[in-house]
């Protein structure tokens, strides 16, 4: 299946494609998804010297690495819960490894995207913004904690006052810059990855839906038109498989992010708008989030509908807020319009784990899954090759379950959000 309408997929770099599962092949592990997490911890195993085969359903990047805001920004959902389960492996380290954790993925993509020359647009320059004084206080709280941890000549904190030198808007009540955080194409950053896993001899595979798992000393992964048998096995399929929902059911529930790109700005409107080219969102539990693309489009995306049904009509549902945000882009067109599923986790910590002792799974981002992604790749590549130290810390946390299928599950988790959406117009 080709990539969704977007305008990730309208401006991607031009890629031969990827071959097709058609025969029976070894590897010294398999990868099943062809997103963010597979494809990092792909490239990680074939820098490492291992043979490594990886099969994607539809298309590299098809799913949510391939449709989200492009963000890449130090924020953890779960990290308050991170902290306490962190501290079952970690102690009383546990709080120092969850900042760091904040910064890992940053240094881990840029440093890829230089050693491997992938055109993926990446900018530096992020806004947190407050609408409520409890919001700006958390963002002064954030701040101070970055300065003691030596961040202060990245991090500043913007006024009210101060902030139409940085957007053309009256919403915020003052917000924290981050020098450090990022923005980029997430569709070439991925389909740039995949590439440089062939060129270090891995294989990747597209349009080679995983249908079933056979368990055993050398497990294999079967398509329906070949398979690989492996020493191990890596399940990377977030929201998008129901593999092995013996082990995995009840855990993961989708909910669907919606996005849109406009026509292109003028030079003028976009620097009006925007001067420092930052990406931003803002301090709300159901957040917006915008920033120009290379070809000075607004991205904007926001409104998560957490019964993992996609949006209907999603430039309709995002222009109030776009138009709200910047009055001057009132009446623009809408290019592009697109949504994808995210994988949620009620304690917002990602999952980590094993079935049986050779199949691993990673999964489970609740929104911040372009750095995390990387980190647990890194982090499992480790694993895979011996040593499970930092996987443990993962793997240790406890999860909640529901015993519920996933449309049943999607829609408790709306309801829930339904009281996080109205604490937040009750704030405001």
């Amino acid at each position: 299946m080709k990539h969704i309408s977007s305008y990730y997929a309208a401006t991607a770099n031009p890629v031969a494609g990827f071959a097709q599962l058609t025969s029976d092949i070894t590897a010294d592990v398999a990868i099943i998804g062809g997103g963010f997490t597979g494809v990092a911890t792909a490239l990680e195993l074939a820098e490492r010297g291992l043979s490594v085969v990886l099969c994607e359903a539809n298309q590299i990047g098809w799913g949510a690495s391939g449709r989200n805001g492009g963000q890449i920004t130090g924020s953890l959902s779960g990290d308050k819960a991170m902290q306490r389960e962190f501290r079952r492996t970690l102690g009383d380290k546990a709080a120092d490894y969850v900042w760091e954790l904040r910064w890992r993925g940053h240094d881990i993509i840029r440093k890829r995207i230089a050693k491997y020359g992938i055109d993926c647009d990446l900018k530096f320059g992020h806004m947190q913004t407050a609408l409520t004084h409890g919001q700006l206080a958390e963002l002064q709280s954030t701040y101070d904690q970055g300065c003691r941890h030596g961040m202060s000549d990245d991090l500043t904190m913007v006024s009210k006052a101060d902030m139409h030198a940085y957007l053309e808007t009256d919403l915020y009540i003052g917000g924290l810059l981050n020098r450090k955080n990022m923005h980029l194409h997430s569709l070439n950053l991925c389909l740039g990855q995949a590439q440089a896993v062939e060129s270090l001899g891995g294989k990747v595979f597209e349009n080679s839906k995983v249908v079933k798992i056979e368990h055993g000393s050398k497990p294999v992964v079967r398509t329906a038109k070949g398979s690989v048998r492996a020493d191990k096995i890596m399940l990377a399929g977030n929201a998008y498989h129901l593999l092995e929902q013996k082990k995995l059911s009840g855990k993961l529930f989708p909910a669907s992010l919606a996005n849109m790109a406009t026509s292109p700005l003028s030079v003028e409107d976009a620097t009006a708008i925007n001067p420092h080219n930052l990406a931003v969102y803002d301090g709300r539990f159901v957040l917006d989030y915008y920033r120009l693309t290379a070809d000075n489009r607004v991205m904007f995306g926001g409104g998560t509908n957490y019964s993992g049904r996609d949006s209907q009509d999603v430039a309709r549902e995002l222009r109030p807020a776009l138009e709200r945000t910047f009055p001057r882009l009132k009446g623009i067109e809408i290019d592009y319009s697109w949504s994808g599923m995210d994988g949620i986790v009620l304690n917002r910590i990602p999952q980590v784990g094993r079935i049986g002792s050779n199949v691993f799974y990673v999964q489970g981002y609740s929104g911040h899954g372009i750095a995390l992604s990387h980190i647990l790749a890194e982090i499992t590549a480790e694993c895979l090759m011996g040593d499970p130290s930092e996987f443990a810390v993962f793997e240790n946390c406890r999860h909640w379950s529901l015993p519920v299928g996933r449309t049943l599950g999607s829609m408790m988790i709306a309801v829930g959000m339904t009281y996080y959406s109205f604490r937040d117009k009750l704030e405001g």
